[in-house]
């Protein structure tokens, strides 16, 4: 029998409990007509249980998520407690900030920003590799599998040579990743769905320019995006557009997984094309993001396209770049209370492992894939390290959770600060033999250096069209 992940109704109803929960709801008469039934919460790590339910108990699981997203529920802000019961749009973009990257700048502007933005595909991607091996497996174990080589605190790829039999054995390495991202088995950047988002970006870009609609976001995914690609809210999403729920409802029909990491991993390409306009970036990223989520998952996506447009500007350090991603989210929602004290306590700590203890005693009951401790974390490695590219990336994954989503962004934000792929050291971009394979069509086997030449001249046409709109009409 199939188990399939991320979509089983008895599955669903644990994450929606917990998310209830998160946002401030009373689901406890819920929880408990779905135990007393015999139901189970949430599987801690995994996609699915491992068993089948009866067919009585699925069909409950179907009517409590019917009574857990209905209008009852309306009055409850999404982003929980002290939160906004709508997710928060952002303001229109004021002129001045915009970095001009043709025209005005001249070619050396577009030169550089074209070296930027290889930098930030290789970034991505490298740290995207450093992280997938260990996806999944808890903070104590990524840190004894690394101590264990000799490679702590983390400062290249994860190896299996020199690793114990027994600790291998209690921490298996993420069995879809092993054979394709450790230091003795890497030949160019395997296929992810953090370098997938970015891929279709460029292609939504592409079809529809920087206008495009969340319905454009739709109606590409199922041209070009295996169903078997996606994941948590995004297969939900899917899933919904399939059984003919449009948007915005696709990101709360049955959706426990609103306020995950998804719609933050796709926001690159956002930031990428609007250096110097973090709030049009910003704009992006959240009809983006609407496919497949809601308040905290949204503000995530515009946080860090926010930040990546100011980092793509190359006019600001790493904390100026983090405190513009702060401005186009509302500053009492759970996402940038958690971030504001991630970067104070980066700031205060010398030892990085007491940062990631503290974030994990403080945020570690929310699931692994969650925006806030994610988030949270990913603003700390940044802080930490002072936007250095190795100390990026490997504070990190280093701090466990989504290890390879984080280690994505954080790479892609510190290769822009880098400013060329060149500044990258050779032991992070080598082994990507400037190769990406990827199942969305027309991109399997792309080059780092194509995608920075197209991600650039999308960079310009979106400069354009914002140009053709600013001027004023005789």
């Amino acid at each position: 029998m199939i188990r399939l992940t991320w979509v089983q109704p008895e599955d669903l109803v644990g994450h929606e409990l917990r998310q209830a929960e998160e946002e401030g709801k009373d689901a406890s008469s819920v929880r408990s007509r779905w135990l007393t039934a015999g139901g189970h919460l949430a599987p801690t790590r995994a996609g699915a249980s491992p068993t089948a339910p009866s067919p009585q108990l699925r069909a409950l699981a179907v009517q409590l998520l019917d009574e857990l997203s209905s209008p009852l529920w309306a009055g409850v802000p999404q982003g929980g407690t002290g939160g906004h019961n709508a997710t928060h749009r952002p303001a229109r973009e004021n002129k001045a900030p915009r970095q001009a990257v043709s025209g005005r700048g001249g070619i050396g502007e577009k030169e550089a920003l074209r070296h930027r933005l290889h930098a930030a595909w290789l970034g991505r991607a490298a740290g995207c590799l450093l992280g997938k091996p260990v996806e999944k497996l808890p903070l104590t174990a990524i840190r004894s599998l690394a101590q264990a080589t000799g490679n702590w605190p983390l400062n290249t790829w994860f190896t299996e040579r020199g690793v114990p039999r027994e600790l291998r054995e209690a921490h298996p390495w993420n069995k879809r990743s092993a054979q394709n991202s450790l230091a003795e088995n890497i030949n160019g950047m395997p296929e992810d769905d953090d370098l997938n988002y970015p891929l279709l970006n460029l292609r939504l870009l592409q079809r529809h320019g920087s206008d495009f609609t969340t319905t454009d976001v739709a109606r590409l995914w199922l041209d070009e995006l295996p169903a078997a690609r996606t994941f948590t809210a995004e297969r939900i999403a899917y899933r919904n557009l399939l059984n003919g729920i449009e948007p915005p409802h696709t990101a709360t029909h049955h959706n426990p997984f609103r306020e995950w990491i998804g719609a933050l991993i796709r926001a690159d390409v956002h930031g990428w094309t609007h250096p110097g306009a973090p709030t049009a970036a910003a704009a992006g990223a959240y009809r983006d993001a609407c496919l497949t989520h809601t308040a905290n998952g949204v503000y995530g996506a515009m946080f860090a396209a926010a930040t990546i447009a100011e980092a793509a500007a190359g006019t600001g350090d790493v904390h100026h770049c983090l405190r513009t991603g702060l401005t186009v989210v509302p500053p009492d929602s759970r996402l940038a209370r958690a971030v504001r004290h991630s970067i104070q306590l980066a700031t205060r700590t010398a030892d990085f492992d007491q940062v990631v203890d503290e974030l994990h005693a403080t945020y570690g009951h929310h699931h692994w894939v969650h925006v806030i401790p994610n988030a949270a974390l990913l603003s700390a490695a940044l802080t930490h390290a002072e936007g250095d590219f190795t100390g990026s990336i490997t504070r990190a994954v280093s701090g466990g959770w989504d290890t390879d989503s984080n280690g994505a962004t954080a790479g892609s934000i510190a290769g822009l600060l880098a400013g060329h792929p060149d500044a990258l050291p050779d032991r992070w971009t080598s082994p990507l033999k400037n190769r990406l394979a990827s199942s969305v069509p027309g991109f399997d086997g792309i080059g780092f250096d194509t995608l920075a030449d197209l991600t650039t001249e999308l960079a310009l046409t979106t400069e354009r069209a914002q140009e053709i709109q600013e001027t004023p009409r005789p």
